[in-house]
């Protein structure tokens, strides 16, 4: 059985609220061709009544959902991750039409996805950072507050038609790291920095972000993150072997 264009990219859903949302989500899905749809710790029951009467003629989209209680954990296995934001001060970086971005998530055989905030605040920064690309819908300024399902819509619309028209790449060509594999890469060097006392526990979370956007924006293959790994290892080896006075100090010169 051949897999539908659209068969590996993911809906993943930051704690939705609303049930009606859910299955207008997993209606327009399924009229575009979309059929994975993740909830990450959902505020609602979705196959509530209401939910699947929303769905309409989408119910194996909704029973078929994955429920996780991360994001990270809803990006397992996925090589590509698209955020949506209206949060424009929010980020350091090129927010980008969906149109223009959304075809870069088929340019890889293997699973992506594009993450949506929950319905009354989006998606906050800590959660933005699992993202290598970030896009807005374009709205009226006037209100450019988007319902849930509507944005999904749109996304979803976008992606169908950018498979009209998308020639395949190479997957070799197109080759980068997992989401999962940069985590855990970005793991080792919080540890390593704070260890060095580069980061410091009080402003690690905002100086990371930058290097998040920083090697997402580069897009590593397997290869290049693993010899940052490497690298980022023997550092962590080496640390050991150091004075306890050159290390832990507070961003004034005084000791820990």
């Amino acid at each position: 059985m051949q897999l539908k264009p659209l068969s590996n990219i993911k809906i993943v859903l930051v704690e939705p609220a609303g049930t009606l949302n859910i299955g207008a989500v997993a209606r327009v899905m399924k009229n575009m061709g979309l059929q994975r749809l993740v909830l990450v710790n959902p505020q609602c029951d979705p196959l509530d009544v209401e939910a699947r009467k929303m769905a309409v003629h989408a119910d194996d989209v909704l029973l078929n959902a994955q429920v996780v209680d991360s994001l990270p954990a809803a990006l397992a296995g996925c090589q590509r991750a698209i955020a949506t934001t209206a949060r424009t001060r929010a980020l350091n970086t090129e927010l980008e039409n969906p149109r223009v971005a959304l075809p870069w998530l088929l340019e890889v055989a293997t699973p992506s996805a594009i993450i949506f905030g929950p319905e009354d605040r989006g998606l906050s920064n800590s959660e933005l950072n699992y993202a290598q690309k970030f896009v807005m819908i374009p709205a009226d300024p006037d209100y450019p507050a988007l319902n849930l399902s509507h944005a999904v819509g749109i996304c979803a619309y976008e992606l169908s038609q950018a498979t009209l028209s998308h020639q395949p790449m190479n997957v070799s060509e197109a080759e980068i790291a997992s989401v999962d594999a940069l985590e855990s890469y970005y793991q080792q060097m919080t540890d390593v920095l704070l260890k060095m006392g580069y980061l410091f526990p009080h402003t690690a979370a905002s100086r990371m972000e930058k290097l998040r956007r920083l090697f997402n924006r580069v897009g590593m293959s397997p290869i290049e993150l693993a010899l940052l790994r490497g690298i980022f290892q023997k550092m962590a080896w080496a640390l050991q072997y150091l004075p306890e006075n050159l290390l832990g100090k507070k961003e004034d010169g005084t000791k820990n």
